[in-house]
Order: C-alpha cells, then structure tokens, then sequence
C-alpha cells in the first residue's frame, strides 16, 4: 500500500526495472468492485453511473462517467460522502502501448505530479462531502486507475480502475495482483505495522483497517445481552511476546513470523484474562527481574526480536601470547628412614642401579623370601604387591641361590593388557606369568623381573594406587589425599601433575569408587575440597609452565566450599520442604541422604527435579536428566540413605519449587563437591551462574533459621565487567550463538591480565574462566545446525573465535595466535573479494591442522603413559584406558575446531580450484592395496608383489619399499620433499588424498587388486581382477628401481683440504663441483657462496691414524654385526665415529683452505669453536651409517664400504628466505615451466622433514615476469642463525644415476618428528640425531612464523619482484648446464644466492640411459655412436618435420648433451 503512493502496476503487467531496481514480491487480496451489469450494458452516450464502494464505515465513493464521443472530452465525476476535507486522488492513465502510468496533459486545478510517476489532485469539500472531475482528452486512454488518500488519518484506499472507453463500461476485478517493490520501501512498512500493534492494535484490526473489512465483533442484536471484555494492555503483550522470543532461544524471526509471535502473545494473555485472572495478576505473573527493562529497549531501538551484541574491545591479539613450556625435570625423592637388615642389598642396588629404594616389603615364598622393593630413576620405578594383578614387579633375594622361579599373576577378572607386560611375560587365562632373571649383587643371589610404567612419575602413582583404598571412603578423604601428595606431584614436575590429574579424571569420569557408605559431613568435604583447590592454586601461582594441566584438575574436582555453605546444604533441604508443603515421600528420603552425606550426585538429582517441574511434572524428563549423568534407579538405591521413591509435586507447587530449587541448586554448587561432566554446561548454564555469582558476589534469601551466606565481590575486576557478565548469562540459551560467544570471549580476555598476575582469590577467577571456556564449547556445538547454509566467511569467523578461546586455555599459545591472526586476514581478504582469498585459508587451514595434530600428540605422550600404567594399578576398565587421551582432547575447544575445519576444507577447495588430490608423482599404476599406519615403519620390508601403499603418515624423509608401485596418503609432504623425489625417479605413483570419504573408501579395499590413472590434478581408480594385474599391460613403468650402478672406491690423494679451484671427481662429488663451476658463470645478479671442502679418503686417512686406533677396532667389530643384520650396530657406528681426534695436519691444512679462500677459521674464536667444527665435519662422515643411507645401498645391491664422503665447507647464507628450483615442473612435466617452493629462514625446513607446505609457484619461461602462486605456506616453523659455516655431506653416491636430484646424502635430517619433535613440543628437549646430512656449526634458532607480516605474503609488489628473481635464476642456471636443474638458493636482503645445484630427476626429466638405448658404464663414445644410429634410423621421419618428430628430435639432442657433459 505504501507503494501505491508512487505507482501501482496494474493488473499483470510487470513494472519497468529502471524505474524500480530491487523487487521484492507480496500478494495482495483486493476487492471485486465490479459494477452493477445494467450499467456496464446501458447506452453509451449518456451520463453513467458506473457504481458505489464503501471507503470506511461512513463514507463510500460514488464514480459517474460521461463517456467521449470520437473526438470529444471524457469526464469522470467522483463524490465522497461524510468525509474530512483532506482526501487526494493519487491516480495516472492507461495506455495499451505503455506498461506505465501516462500522466495527461489535461489536469484538474491544484494537480501535483509525484516523482513522474503519479498525478496528486486534491477533492473540493462540498458540506460533509467531497467532489473531484476529471477530464480526458486523449483517444488512447483506454482507463485511469487511482487510489484515494486521507492525508488527516494517512489512510489509503484499495485501487481502482476505471475504464473510459464506450463499449466497454466495467470496473476492473483486482482480485489478485503481485506487487513489486523495493526493500527500503518494504522495510519501511513492515516497521509501520509492528509500530502500529505497539501502539496496542490488534491484528484483527490491522487487517481489517488494510483490507476495509469489518472487525469480527460481539452480536449486538436485539434480544442478545452484551458482553464486555477486559483488553490484554499492549505493554504486556509486548512483555509475553519477548517472553515467548526468549524461551525459543531468541531464534532470528523473519517479520512475518514477528507478527504473528506478537498474536500468539496476544491470544494466551487474553486466554489467562478470560480465566479470570486479573490484569494486575498478569502484570505480577510475568514482570519479574528486568524483563521490562529489556523490551522497553528493543521498543526504543526499533530492533524487535533480535539480539543485542557486544562489543568487544580492539586489542593486539599477541597481548595474548603464552609462551610456557613445560619441561620434564627429574623427581626429587626421599631416601628410606627406617633400615632393614637388607641394608647391604639396598645400598648395593642403588650403587648399580642409580636409584633410591622407597620403601621394602617382604612376603615368605617357602624357605625363600620376595622383596618388593619400589625404586626410582629417570625413567622408571619398580613396585610390587602379591595381591596385585601381576602388573607389578618383584625381587626375589636369598642367602643362597635360588632355582628358576616364576612370578603367577591370578586375576579375578581378566589379564592385565600386553602393553604393560614385563618382558617375557606370557599371556594366560586371565593371568599372566612373568619368568624372574637371575644375577648376582655383591654375593647375593638374586631374580628380578622386568619393569612397566615408563614415562610417568612412577613412585607417585604407585602411591597413589596404595592409598586408592583410603580414599575410596568417601570425597573428603579422596580430597585430603590429594592435598597430601601435591608436593610430591610438584616434585615430579610435570608429569607428577600429570599423575594427579590421572587420578583426578579416573574419579570424575566414575572409574573410581567415591563413597563407601562412610558418613561424613558436607562442611568436612568442603574443606577438604578447599584445601586441595587452596594448594592447586598456590603451584598455579607459582609454575607458570604447568597452568594448563593444573586448569584441568581443577575443573575435574570444583571449586569447594565458602564457610558454612556445607551445613547449609543439610538445613536449606528442610526450608525447602516447610515453604512448600512437600514432606515425605522423595524429598525427605533425599533429606535424609543428605545429612547422611552430600555427594556429586546430589547436583544431578536437583537437576533432574528442576527440568520435571518445567515439564509440568513428566517423570520420564526427571529419569532421563538423571541417565545422562549415569544416575540409574539402583544407584539411588545403593546409597546409605537410599532414594526409594519418585517425586510427585501438585501444579501450585510449580512456582515455588522453581524458585527455590533453584536457589538451592546454587548453594550445591558453592558446596563445590561437583565433580563437573562434560554436560554440565548444558543445564541453564548453572555452573557459569555458580561461578560468576562467587566472583561478583552473592548474599542468599534464607529464612528462619537460614540467615543466609554473604560472598563478598572480588576486587579488582575490570570496569564493566559485571555487565558483560550479565550478558552472558542473558544469553547463555540463545539458539543464535555468535553473541553469546563474542561475550563469552570478551569476558575471558577481560579476565587474562589477571589470571597472568597473582590478584586476590585466584581460585575463583579461574573457576570462572573455566566456567567461560565451557559455556563456549557447549554454544559452538550447538550451533552446528545453524552453520549448515550459511557463507564461508560466518564459518571463518566461527573458526576465529574457536581459535582465541583455545588461545586463552593454552600455555604455548603462539602457534595458535599466529594460525587467528591468518584466518582473521583470510577473512578480510574475502570481505574485499581478494581472489585469491581461498587459497590463503587453505593455508591456514592447513597450518591449524597441523597446530591440532601436534597438540593432541603432546597430550597423548604425556597422559596416556600415566593413564595406562595408573589404570593398570587400580584395575580401571582397558576401555577406559584406552580412551583416557582421546576423551580429553573431545572435551576440548581442538574437537570444536577440527568439526569448523571439516566444514570449510572443501569450500575452501571448491573456491581455490584445489580438488581433492595433490598428485606429486604422476604414473599409471595397478597392484594390491595394503594399508599401513606409517610409511616409515615398512620403509625397509621388501613386497613381493606390486603394492599400493595407503598410509596414514608420511613425514618426507622415508625412502620408498621394495615392490611398492604406488603411496595414497592425506599427509602433505612437500613436493620436492626426499619421499616425492624419490618416487618420481622409481617412477611411483605418490598423491595426497584430501577427501576422507574417499580415503576411507580406499582403505575399505585393503588387500584388493586396484588400478590407479592419475592426471596432474586428479586420480581415477577402479578395481580390476588379478588376472589384469598378471598380464603385464599395466605397471610398465612404475615401480621400476633406478638402473643398476657400480662405485668406484675413492683414494686419499695425500689432501686434507682443497680449495674451489682444486674440485674433480677424483677429490670431490658432483654437489662440490656444481657450485665450483656455478661460480662467475651465473649472472652477476646471482650469488655463490665461497666454498672449500675436505675431499674423498680423508675420513679413511683419519681413522687409521694411530690416534684413532681403539675407533677403528670399534668400529670394525661393528660392522661385523652389522654384517649379520643387527642393524642396531648403525647407531652404536654413528656414535664411535665422533670420538675421532683431529690430526694436526688436518687442521693445519684447512684452516689454511678457509683464510686463503676469505673465509673466517673457526680456531680464531678460541678451541671451543673449533671443537664445534670438529664435531660437525665428525657428524657428516657419520651419517654414512645413517639407515636411510644404509638401506638405500643395500636396495640397489651397492658395496656400503665403496661409499666415500667427502664434505663440503661453506659459509652459511643467514637466509630471509629459501628455495628450490624444479625448472621443469615435476607435475605436469612441462619443460616450459619452473617450479619453485619457497620458505621464510634456512632451506633445512624445505628440504628436512619439517612439517606444513612451503609457497609454491609455477612460472612460464617465455613471461618470466608473471609467476603463479598455487599455494600460500603452511609451515609454522622458520630456522634462523647467526654468521657460521655449515658442513655437508658430498659422496660419491651423488653422481650415481636414479640418485641425482634427491641424493644419498642431501638433506639436512632435524629430529625426527614423531619421536623427537615431540620431546622438543612437549618438554622443551632439543634433539638431533646423531646422523645429519649437513651440519651448521651453530645451533639454529627456531621461530614461530607469523606470515600476517611477512611482506612476501602481504605485499603484491614484493611477491612479484622475489618470486620473478627466483625463477629467473632457475633459468639462467638451466641454459648455463642445457638441460633440467634442481636448485636450492637463499635470499637475503633482497640478494640472490645459489648454495647447489643437480640435474633434475623424476617425471619431468626422461630417463637419458634409456632414450639412447645405452647404460650407466657406457664410455662416451658408445653414446656417441648410439646417438647416431638413431638420428639415421629416423632420418627420414625427421625430414617430415611432423610435431612428435621435432619433439623427439629436440629430447635425443637433450639426452646426447646431458650424457656427454656427465
């Protein structure tokens, strides 16, 4: 209606989209007004009256028309009766060639024109009436169409139309016509009509005053009595209406929704008025709290049924930064008070064994003695008792000796799991048997078993397992215990809190017992629960590093009691009862059980009775809150007051139990015995009420006897604090979740400063902000449903809100920030439209993956040792052992997280074009599939049929099996990682697989025969019958080994050290050579570093030095058992190796070699730095034994001892950045096309197993100008060092065929990372293996990596001027050799600099040997002489000048030229 103002269309003619550029569609029912048929038929000439129509209920409109002869003036008469004297026609002309409105030249006085759209002419007032005439005199109007405006009231009328024509006297029928119009104007009168029913307007009313139909009313006939009803005051219906909105967890309503919310408010306060209930016995009902407050601010802000946000204050995300390891530090102990006449035993056992005894035990085992004797070192504890379940261990000592004696193990319920056996132990029918080994200790004879619980704070849990049976007595004494043992767990450092927090989460989860029917009294388990929360807040204050574990204690245990808050709970149970008359039955039984003694149980039963009261007494809801929480009938049964009955409450009860169970419920949760369950936070967000009220302060309602508990507010909190609070808990049942979840952060990151700092009652701040991260997880998980539809850009800021609460929970948080801070840019960048937008996510997606993934490995290897064994110890189910880690991290804001990334991943995918496969290694392939956990546990076994490996992990240091054609895997090693290299030189098939559906599928099909077709993209599978495998059409290529090759043992030439200018293949590999020949050849543009190197032989020369004569001997020995493949005699090798002394010839030569090449001498520092040297050049000639390295000889049947080392020195290039250069792309094999990956720091992180994806980018050759980034980073590590020298391995094995590219020895091998990595990421060990391919002599730093700053992500210019540089310098270095190049460079400060360079190996390089028909060991003139036979053989093919025959032209010159050179 409002649009009619401006223009209506009519009948289903569409309106002009210049005219209107946003439509929005209504319906809109309109009257027949069709006119009496004497009328339409009479006499066209005369003066008509063309009919009557009612405008309200005292004036109608009566339309007379004098129709025009040809020629001559049409004149339309209306007349309005008893109306104001302000009524307008709004009305235009319809033409039949014109869709709109025609506005006629000839108009009545005072006609205005609206917008161009409309006519505007006021009525004259005659009397009570008022009259209007109308002339047309335009042949071509076939109608006029018009609505009348009452400007005094701004009502408007129904349309009309009138046709003029004379044949054709009748009133159009609007029955139903679409209306179209813009969403401003659509807006705009949805806010008239909700302003109108404020106002107190019915809906009946509304209606009828839109659509001019009568009001439903009461008879009023004669005869009939008159009723008279109350009205519901439209303030209360706007309260019911926002009552109704709020208990439906204020949904986002669509406004038609909103008006009929506002009828139903309506109808059910009138339905209680008609009850007889008065209006002010409504207003009472349903006025409570701020509820009024509430709605008079949605009225004031126009803003029904929506939710308000906060907001949240601008702060630099790195205020958030943690950076607290925890380390592993070693327990300090107690020695034994009390000596036995063992005394000489114990002392000798400590003397050998580097322990302390703690205690002794001895049991008669015939004429023979057993002592348990619990010990402790580093690692492990032995400890025994014979009542156990056999996981124990146990030392048999006599005066004599003793026979073969075997430990049984008789278990009542089943075998201890074989994960904690000792050795030797066997496996029996629930039991197990453990054989003692005998030895001798200073004359005694002695059998001793092997030992368990490796990695945990052993002595502390077998403590705690002695006094499990204490503490199973009841809360207070389990509390009391705990207290006791928190020095001890202190002293233990952070895996003797692991070992509390074991216990803890056993008893919370009800592995354990809680109470033996022992009566205690709720203020006694009170203090004791304040006690032991007292002590965890005081180490909370002081070890910084263990805040995280200790938060997870805590909220396992509660936050315990405030004085006398525990009598309280026996008391307030009795007022309860007398104001609401409900004695006897259920409540004085749970009365009863309650003065008896107060347990976690007691939290879910007044749960249970307060969502049965809600649900108007269902006893199903109160069984089912009680299930939830593993309540069953026989529980209640079993307590020592039991809970026989249900409870069975009267409706006017209702109110009053609500009210003051409530209350209740609070005081239960001051009491602080709840042990908190994950669903805790689902009931009405009662612990955040408990908790925020403790904070903000409390004082109870009591009554009688109840003078009520006062808490006093904690001082210092932040200004406004209370309020945010108070939004919270307003919203904390919202369906919508992202306002809850702003607040909830905003309060968690008002309250970090403080729980950084040591303020008053630190206990209780942390129960709130571990109330807070609850709250959180619980809305995120709720809202699930609510991201089904929605756009990338809501999930993405969900993911950055999961991401700062974890932020907030997490003692080593940087990686974690620094993944917010990229997914905050990933956000802006979609906002603004940035193309490439996508792809930056999948980056960070990526990287969050990998933050996830190592976290949940921390925590596995730092609970589930302690779980297992301590689970061992106190009989817990396996099952629940099992688990133990994985339920802690779903309980965890990391469970939230990865369910966000799952969602975006493939949107992310869809929009950056990625697919669902990376194929690094393109080959058609067919065989078995066989699945494996890890590529690196079956990369020595040998298959001796074609196999595809589906393997969970692959990490890219890992050579490929044996047999092996083809390896699926979700991991992302990096494309120029050793794994890939190597499988395109063997010519397997390698590909990540990022759908899991279809991992899952593939893994489904294990031992399955498959056939595998991939293309630079994508990959097609199918399974095909053995018989197709058998024929041999398939797998020509993949799988095949390299060609066979041959060594040539190498000589010392009488150097310890040669200069640049010195290299040949006689002295020094071809990585050595590479770069000599690099050096003023590349452009000028292109660095090289200066090089020196300590060639071939030396390491011989070294160790058959008399010096060196007990290594040798060592040494040898160890080969001979390694002869015998014990190939643990590869570590024992690498390790004798560093104890070479340097000749002082050797020093005096290099350190000649280095001054005279202008390179700094590490002696000139002092001997320490040149022992650091010594150390690394001893490194590089150890890790000849290094496995991969030994096995990769052994596969291709060379002579280990034929390897030579020789080993490069060069000054290291302290990196901005680091590359490699593929100059053929090594996917696709487009020899027009450079690949390159680029990391921030040193190269190790690229070409190491470093986890995360480098930034890839693909350049064309001819438009060096313009590269292409596929693929933002990933790697959240960068390795940074000051000015030092580096040492690299250069063998003879890097000129072998099939190695080239990837290398025998060519990467630098950090820790490995799924051992070493996780000692670093869990307690801060530093560990290399003792085998490095290439050795700075300084330690690197580590940095966490912030690409939200690094301008070669941010800044396009930059990006484009490095990237181009690079590919550039992969070229050049390609024409300097002529033919396909692997480069690794490094820039800094914008400079260029080339380290090595190799031919290209893989799918991208064809294999040379075999393009001329020739082998590895053919002289050059049998290459010579094959290169000719084939250009004559195809001479005349050649002469076509055919495309495949310039091509293999082009590719035999390559060969001829590449062969010739090497």
């Amino acid at each position: 209606f409002r649009y009619r103002k401006e223009r209506y269309p009519s009948g289903s003619r569409k309106p002009n989209p210049s005219i209107h550029p946003s439509h929005t569609a209504l319906t809109i029912e309109l009257f027949d007004i069709r006119a009496d048929e004497r009328i339409l038929r009479g006499s066209c000439c005369g003066r008509a009256l063309v009919g009557r129509f009612t405008l309200d209920a005292n004036s109608e409109l009566k339309v007379t028309l004098n129709p025009a002869p040809q020629g001559s003036v049409a004149e339309i008469n209306l007349e309005a009766t008893n109306t104001s004297g302000s009524l307008i026609l709004h009305w235009g002309a319809l033409r039949p060639d014109r869709g709109e409105w025609l506005l006629p030249s000839r108009k009545p006085d005072g006609t205005t024109v609206y917008k161009n759209r409309a006519l505007r002419t006021p009525f004259i007032k005659s009397g009570d009436n008022s009259t209007l005439k109308i002339e047309i005199d335009d042949p071509a109007v076939q109608a006029i169409e018009f609505l009348i405006f009452d400007e005094a009231r701004n009502n408007w009328s129904v349309l009309f139309g009138l046709p003029i024509l004379p044949c054709f006297l009748e009133c159009r029928r609007y029955q139903i016509t679409t209306l179209y119009f813009g969403q401003e104007e659509y807006e705009a009168a949805r806010t008239e009509l909700i302003e109108e029913l404020n106002k107190g307007v019915s809906l009946e009313k509304l209606r009828a005053k839109l659509t001019k139909t009568p009001e439903a009313t009461d008879s009023n006939a004669p005869g009939s009595e008159s009723t008279v009803t109350t009205k519901v005051p439209e303030e209360l219906v706007q309260v019911q209406a926002y009552i109704r909105w709020e208990k439906a967890g204020k949904p986002n309503y669509a406004p038609e929704k909103q008006l009929v919310e506002f009828e139903e408010a309506r109808k059910e306060l009138q339905s209680e008025l008609d009850k007889g209930t008065s209006v002010e016995q409504l207003r009472n009902k349903i006025l409570k709290g701020n509820i009024e407050t509430k709605v008079s601010k949605q009225l004031k802000d126009k803003k029904y049924f929506s939710v308000e946000r906060i907001q949240r204050k601008k702060r630099d995300i790195v205020q958030l930064l943690k950076k607290h390891k925890p380390t592993v530090m070693e327990a300090q102990v107690e020695t034994p008070k009390q000596p036995t006449v063992l005394d000489l035993f114990t002392k000798s056992l400590q003397e050998q064994d580097n322990c302390e005894v703690l205690s002794r035990k001895l049991f008669k085992f015939g004429d023979k003695e057993i002592l348990e004797k619990p010990k402790f070192t580093w690692q492990q504890t032995i400890w025994s008792h014979l009542y156990f379940t056999g996981r124990c261990q146990k030392r048999m000592e006599s005066g004599r000796q003793c026979g073969p004696v075997l430990m049984g193990c008789f278990v009542t319920v089943k075998a201890p799991p074989s994960s904690i056996l000792p050795s030797g132990s066997s496996l029996l029918d629930k039991a197990c048997e453990t054989s003692f080994s005998e030895y001798e200790l200073n004359g005694l004879h002695c059998q001793d078993t092997g030992d368990a619980g490796k990695g945990t704070a052993k002595a502390l849990l077998e403590r705690i397992a002695d006094l499990e049976e204490d503490a199973q007595r009841s809360l207070m004494h389990r509390f009391n215990i705990a207290a006791d043992l928190v020095d001890q767990a202190r002293d233990n450092g952070l895996l003797g809190i692991i070992g509390i927090f074991v216990w803890i989460r056993f008893m919370a989860t009800r592995q354990l017992i809680w109470n033996k029917n022992y009566n205690v009294k709720p203020r006694e388990i009170s203090k004791a629960q304040d006690r032991f929360t007292d002590d965890l807040e005081n180490m909370y204050r002081t070890y910084p590093q263990y805040q995280e574990i200790l938060r997870m204690i805590m909220s396992a245990v509660g936050r315990g009691g405030e004085g006398d808050v525990g009598q309280r709970i026996r008391d307030e149970i009795l007022v309860i009862q007398r104001n609401n008359d409900c004695k006897g039955g259920m409540m004085e039984e749970w009365h009863q059980k309650l003065h008896n003694n107060t347990s976690p149980d007691d939290v879910v039963i007044c749960q249970a009775l307060l969502d049965y009261i809600k649900s108007d007494f269902d006893i199903g809801v109160y069984w089912d809150t009680l299930k939830k929480d593993g309540i069953t009938k026989e529980r209640l049964l079993s307590y020592d007051r039991p809970i026989h009955s249900e409870p069975n409450f009267r409706s006017e009860q209702k109110d009053g139990l609500l009210r003051d169970l409530g209350n209740y419920m609070r005081s239960l949760k001051m009491e602080g015995t709840l042990i908190q369950s994950l669903r805790m936070a689902v009931h009405s967000g009662a612990d955040l009420e408990s908790a925020i009220a403790t904070c903000m302060g409390y004082k109870s309602e009591g009554e009688g006897f109840m003078v009520g508990v006062q808490i006093n507010p904690v001082k210092g909190l932040p200004s406004g604090f209370p309020k945010l609070l108070e939004f919270v808990l307003d919203h904390v049942e919202d369906k919508s979740a992202e306002p809850l979840l702003e607040g909830l952060l905003e309060a968690r990151a008002e309250l970090h400063p403080l729980l950084l700092g040591s303020p008053e009652r630190m206990k209780d701040l942390i129960f709130l902000d571990i109330a807070l991260d609850s709250t959180f997880r619980t809305a995120v998980e709720r809202s699930y449903e609510e991201l089904n539809n929605v756009e990338p850009e809501k999930i993405m800021y969900f993911i950055s809100l999961v991401l700062e609460n974890l932020a907030l929970s997490t003692d080593d948080n940087e990686d974690i920030l620094y993944c917010l801070k990229g997914w905050n840019q990933a956000l802006e960048m979609a906002k603004q439209k940035n193309n490439q937008w996508a792809l930056y996510a999948k980056a960070f997606l990526d990287r969050t993956r990998l933050a996830l993934a190592s976290k949940g490995e921390q925590y596995y290897n730092l609970m589930q040792p302690s779980a297992e064994y301590l689970g061992s110890l106190l009989n817990i189910d396996q099952w629940a052992v099992n688990i133990f880690t994985e339920e802690i991290i779903r309980g965890g804001s990391a469970a939230t997280l990865s369910a966000l990334l799952n969602r975006i991943d493939p949107v992310l995918r869809n929009v950056a074009q990625l697919g669902s496969w990376q194929v690094i290694s393109p080959v058609e392939v067919s065989g078995y599939i066989v699945v494996v956990d890890e590529l690196l546990a079956v990369q020595n076994k040998s298959y001796d049929k074609p196999t595809i490996l589906v393997a969970k992990s692959v990490k890219g240091e890992e050579e490929i099996p044996d047999g092996v054609v083809g390896v699926i895997t979700p991991d992302m090693p990096d494309v120029l990682s050793h794994v890939s290299v190597r499988a395109r030189n063997c010519k397997v098939l390698f590909a990540t697989c990022f759908d899991p559906n279809t991992l899952s599928e593939l893994q489904g099909h294990d031992g399955k025969v498959f056939s595998f077709k991939p293309t630079s993209a994508d990959i097609t599978y199918r399974e095909i019958p053995e018989s197709e495998l058998q024929s041999g059409s398939l797998n020509a290529e993949a799988g095949q080994a390299v060609p066979s090759v041959s060594l040539v043992k190498k000589k010392f030439l009488g150097k310890y050290a040669i200069s640049a200018e010195e290299f040949s293949e006689e002295m020094v590999g071809a990585k050595s050579r590479n770069v000599a020949y690099l050096k003023g050849k590349v452009p000028s543009w292109v660095g090289v570093p200066t090089s020196v190197a300590i060639p071939f032989g030396t390491f011989e020369k070294v160790l058959s030095d008399e010096i060196n004569k007990e290594v040798a001997q060592t040494i040898q020995m160890l080969k001979g058992k390694l002869a015998q493949d014990d190939f643990s005699a590869l570590g024992e090798i690498r390790k004798t190796v560093l104890n070479l002394t340097a000749p002082t010839q050797l020093i005096k030569e290099l350190k000649e070699k280095m001054l005279g090449s202008g390179m700094p001498w590490p002696g000139d520092e002092g001997d320490q730095r040149w022992e650091q040297a010594w150390m690394a050049i001893k490194k590089v000639w150890a890790s000849k034994w290094n496995e991969r390295a030994y096995f990769s000889t052994r596969k291709v049947k060379l002579d280990h001892d034929y390897l030579s080392m020789a080993v490069l020195v060069q000054e290291i290039v302290n990196a901005d950045y680091a590359f490699v250069i593929h100059t053929t792309n090594p996917s696709s094999g487009d020899s027009s096309e450079i690949y390159a990956e680029v990391v921030k720091g040193l190269g190790e992180t690229l070409v190491g197993a470093y986890p995360g994806r480098a930034m890839s980018f693909v350049c064309k050759k001819n438009d060096l100008d313009s590269p292409k980034v596929l693929g933002f980073p990933s790697k959240p590590i960068g390795l940074f060092i000051k000015r030092s020298i580096i040492f690299r391995s250069d063998s003879n094995g890097e000129d072998l065929e099939g190695y080239a590219g990837a290398g025998l020895y060519d990467r630098l091998v950090k820790v490995h990372h799924n051992f070493c990595s996780s000692l670093k990421n869990l307690f801060g060990i530093t560990t290399k293996l003792t085998a490095c391919f290439s050795v700075p002599m300084d330690e690197e730093d580590e940095v966490i990596l912030d690409y939200t700053t690094d301008p070669l992500i941010t800044d396009q210019g930059f990006q484009k001027s490095i990237l181009s540089s690079i590919a550039r310098a992969g070229h050049a270095i390609e024409e300097l050799y002529g033919s396909p190049q692997d480069v690794e460079g490094a820039v800094k400060e914008g400079k260029l600099y080339v380290v090595q360079t190799r031919p290209q190996m893989g799918k991208a390089r064809e294999d040379y040997y075999q393009v001329l028909g020739v082998t590895v060991n053919s002289t050059p003139q049998e290459i010579k002489e094959a290169y000719r036979k084939l250009q004559k053989r195809h001479h005349i093919l050649i002469l076509l000048a055919t495309r495949v025959m310039h091509d293999y032209t082009l590719l035999l010159n390559e060969a001829y030229k590449v062969l010739m050179r090497n």
